[in-house]
């Protein structure tokens, strides 16, 4: 079995990460066709899989070039296109599995690329395989719906994708966990100010404040929670950024934070790491407080009482699957109104600490085993 992973957007998001790096767990012969693949090196991914530039730049005087443009004149329009996306094509057999990755490739508007690396691979006849995914129900339905009703197989990461697709009569379909829940930790040393298991670990990215309501109402709430971490317990706080890319870069917010704290002698500001290191602070912490998904699955699959600033299906479908249902996990950022709502949310974790432990022990090995269930499935397909 050979595999494609595509789309991946780069590695300064260590979700996608350590979806490859947990997927390669699995089946661990692969080519990576990446939009930044400079950044994944940098990551250290080119240890352990085959870097491709998901595109590949066209000189004018080329022969793609000029194929493209004659198929483009007699009214190909994607000619241009799918000539730049040619190395995936290339590279494709009759053993390759293309497994389309980054969890929510179809909750950010229309992928037309994705639509359009589909459509020619299916037509060389190569597998497609949605891969650990969530999908808003919501945008099931046109061209979106065709698209998925042309994979050979999906695999939802979470009950209320799983449901939805079901419903809209998707037959080729799994429930599996996410992948990453099966991702390696590597412990570095602590920094000065990281109590090891008396420590919050704290996430905000730009995307949920982007998402919130009344406009400043995200880093207040951070602001009153730690407040409260200080003034009340003796608890250290760990700002753990999961996000590093320019446009959408965890450490703005937590900078932010850390300034306002950092005289208080008991935040620490987590360096960029690689996502198994980021998991392995983030498995010394008592409680995650955190934003982005791969960061709570982090928390999950090592046992740390977690709640989830979300926003969207992937973060109350996982808490569901988890818990029986996501409320007090997961705390909309759309649903904030007070200064303390998430303050609120959070009294909660820590009252139910012992029974949220409890239900881990018995549940999550069986939950985590299913990962590897996932891997055992795609190679018979």
């Amino acid at each position: 079995m050979k595999l494609l992973l595509y789309p991946h957007g780069g590695s300064g998001n260590h979700g996608c990460e350590a979806i490859v790096r947990s997927t390669l767990k699995m089946i661990p012969t692969a080519t990576l066709f990446s939009s930044n693949p400079d950044e994944d090196k940098r990551y250290g991914l080119d240890a352990i899989c085959t870097l491709r530039a998901a595109q590949a730049p066209m000189s004018h005087l080329s022969l793609a070039y000029w194929k493209a443009f004659i198929r483009y004149r007699f009214g190909d329009k994607e000619a241009f296109d799918r000539t730049s996306f040619r190395s995936i094509f290339q590279e494709a057999n009759s053993d390759s599995y293309a497994l389309s990755i980054g969890g929510d490739n179809y909750c950010y508007g229309v992928p037309v690329f994705i639509y359009l690396v589909n459509k020619q691979l299916r037509k060389q006849g190569i597998k497609t395989i949605l891969w650990g995914c969530s999908v808003e129900p919501e945008v099931l339905k046109g061209d979106i719906l065709n698209d998925l009703r042309s994979y050979t197989h999906i695999f939802a990461r979470e009950s209320i994708t799983y449901e939805a697709m079901k419903e809209k009569g998707i037959q080729q379909l799994s429930l599996f966990p996410d992948p990453a829940f099966q991702l390696n930790r590597t412990d570095l040393t602590l920094p000065e100010g990281f109590a090891e298991g008396n420590t919050v670990g704290i996430n905000v990215s730009p995307m949920i404040i982007k998402h919130e309501k009344a406009k400043g109402m995200t880093l207040l709430n951070y602001r009153q929670l730690i407040r409260y971490i200080i003034a009340t317990t003796d608890m250290q706080i760990a700002l753990i950024p999961h996000v590093v890319w320019n446009y959408n870069d965890d450490r703005i917010p937590l900078q932010f934070l850390y300034n306002e704290f950092k005289g208080t002698g008991r935040v620490v500001l987590i360096e960029d790491h690689n996502a198994e290191e980021l998991k392995g602070f983030i498995s010394r912490c008592r409680f995650l407080v955190a934003s982005r998904t791969h960061a709570s699955i982090a928390a999950y699959s090592t046992q740390i009482p977690t709640l989830v600033m979300g926003y969207s299906v992937k973060a109350r479908g996982i808490a569901r699957d988890l818990f029986g249902n996501e409320e007090h996990y997961v705390l909309p950022v759309q649903s904030l109104q007070q200064g303390n709502d998430l303050l609120k949310a959070f009294q909660w974790l820590q009252t139910h600490e012992d029974e949220i432990r409890k239900h881990y022990r018995t549940f999550m090995p069986g939950y985590l085993s299913k990962t590897f269930q996932a891997g055992q499935l795609l190679q018979t397909l």
